[in-house]
């Protein structure tokens, strides 16, 4: 059996952009989450949770869907759903295919919180990333981090919304 060649140690460049990626995926989701807090008094979970269903064509999704779009757990998810119902920025409704499964379905007053809520998250995203990339070729960005992130499911390609 042929020995596998040892790793090649990162370079000083490699340490500095792994470490800053690092911070970043642990740091910018707080930051965006704060700024939506303090501005909507919502989470960036909730945010994005209508977001998802707002992006489908009859803003509709099965929970566990939802949950896999907005990264979360079914029970997470359903946690989730639970708060945004009782505000009536949703309800949950049996799956017609499967009556094991539910759906998660967006109401007209979701999709008005969502359009509230949508000015401040824009700002907050552009103050925390796009500010920061300013002359880069953000078409190739994208296509390295799609890249990057390839094995871990399908990617969200919407440009139904700025955000």
């Amino acid at each position: 059996m042929a020995a596998t060649p040892p790793p090649v140690p990162l370079s000083g460049e490699e340490q500095a952009v792994m470490r800053a990626f690092g911070r970043l995926i642990q740091v910018l989701p707080r930051l965006l989450d704060a700024d939506l807090e303090r501005d909507q008094r919502m989470s960036l979970s909730e945010y994005t949770a209508l977001r998802h269903l707002s992006e489908t064509e009859d803003r509709r999704m099965r929970m566990s869907e939802l949950a896999a779009a907005c990264d979360m757990s079914l029970s997470g998810m359903t946690r989730l759903a639970g708060k945004l119902e009782s505000l009536g920025y949703l309800k949950r409704i049996r799956c017609e295919l499967d009556a094991r499964g539910s759906n998660a379905v967006l109401t007209p007053a979701g999709l008005a919180r969502l359009r509230e809520a949508w000015p401040d998250h824009l700002a907050s995203v552009r103050r925390h990333i796009f500010d920061h990339l300013e002359g880069m070729d953000l078409r190739r960005l994208a296509t390295v981090l799609e890249a990057m992130t390839g094995s871990a499911g399908p990617a969200c390609n919407s440009s139904s919304h700025d955000d």
